[in-house]
């Protein structure tokens, strides 16, 4: 059994709770909000979370979304994930977005905005070459294998910021479990 990286903390709010961990085995240590504010619809903001961290070198901390404040509220992070890198030393702050269109979103000191995540990265050492080598993939990129219901696997990004008209196909019907059909 792994016993994790070591991570150094500074807690820059000593009334919050840490980043902690909600089960054995997450992924994803919870980061709270320093203050309380509101989300109106369509709003971003730059949260605190009270807490800086020194990472060993050869790692990162990445920000991911909360998925039940996705789910039942449609809020998300902006730059996600959003990375920590081993030399930064400032507090973790996040920029969350009210995707809703309708709904505010209140939150309250210490409620759980986002989740951090600690993994191993490496550093790349970038090689120029005149061509690069063949593979199966070869240039498919945005949308190669499809995905979306109702919309041909052919609708390729055509070049950055253009797409090919898509193919229409009728929509497959999907059944939830537990459902009376």
């Amino acid at each position: 059994m792994s016993h994790g990286v070591r991570v150094l903390l500074q807690r820059l709010d000593p009334g919050l709770e840490p980043p902690a961990y909600a089960r054995p085995g997450d992924a994803g240590a919870d980061l709270r909000t320093t203050e309380d504010f509101e989300l109106a619809p369509g709003e971003r903001r730059v949260v605190g979370t009270g807490v800086a961290i020194a990472l060993p070198v050869g790692y990162a901390a990445f920000v991911h979304p909360r998925s039940g404040l996705a789910a039942r509220h449609g809020v998300t992070v902006v730059n996600t994930p959003g990375t920590v890198d081993a030399g930064y030393r400032g507090e973790i702050l996040v920029c969350l977005l009210n995707t809703d269109r309708v709904r505010p979103v209140a939150f309250a000191r210490g409620d759980r905005i986002a989740q951090l995540v600690v993994q191993p990265v490496s550093r790349a050492v970038f090689v120029a070459v005149p061509a690069l080598p063949e593979s199966v993939r070869g240039i498919d990129g945005y949308g190669s294998t499809g995905g979306i219901l109702g919309v041909s696997s052919a609708t390729p990004v055509t070049d950055v910021g253009r797409t090919a008209e898509p193919v229409r196909q009728e929509p497959k019907t999907m059944r939830v479990p537990g459902e009376i059909a």
